[in-house]
């Protein structure tokens, strides 16, 4: 990372303090000049045009913005770009095969587990994380490690049942 000072404003504040940042995310590596303050949402959606990670409340209680990190689940909008450099960063969009959907995309679809779909990319990377750390176990397992994730459509059971139908599949293709 390298700071790059912008100058003062015309009102004379604090230059902004960018950084060049490298970010790998769903395989491919991006060099990006970014205020230090910019959040790994923002950098995906402005400034990589990923947008299937949405911005829901911008506070980190919806989970619509929910991405893997190093194959761990976080909240994109709290995470700041800076702190992803070196770490693998997957969106919805790097879930799936160039030839098929991801058997929870798949399971989303069969089950109906979206009403508007603004929560389902949120919901989708974070049932394959915890299909990934072995927490479909019973519905009330998946609710419980669901429970970030919030839907005003209220598609709750068939989420369930989706994340159920994938995570029935065993291990095969549910890879993070």
């Amino acid at each position: 990372m390298r700071e790059v000072a912008s100058e003062r404003d015309v009102h004379d504040r604090p230059a902004i303090i960018e950084r060049i940042v490298t970010l790998e995310v769903n395989g491919r590596s991006h060099t990006l000049r970014l205020d230090t303050r910019a959040t790994l949402l923002d950098a995906l959606r402005d400034r990589l045009g990923l947008v299937g990670t949405k911005k829901g409340c911008d506070q980190g209680a919806c989970g619509a913005c929910t991405v893997h990190l190093d194959g761990r689940r976080v909240l994109s909008c709290l995470t700041l770009a800076a702190q992803a450099e070196g770490r693998a960063i997957t969106t919805v969009e790097g879930v799936s095969r160039p030839d098929r959907p991801h058997p929870v995309q798949q399971a989303f679809m069969e089950h109906d587990g979206f009403q508007c779909g603004f929560c389902t990319p949120g919901q989708i990377m974070s049932a394959v994380a915890l299909i990934a750390e072995g927490r479909a176990g019973s519905d009330e397992e998946i609710r419980e490690f669901m429970s970030g994730n919030l839907c005003r459509c209220g598609a709750y059971p068939n989420i369930v049942a989706a994340i159920r139908a994938a995570a029935s599949q065993g291990d095969r293709d549910a890879d993070i």
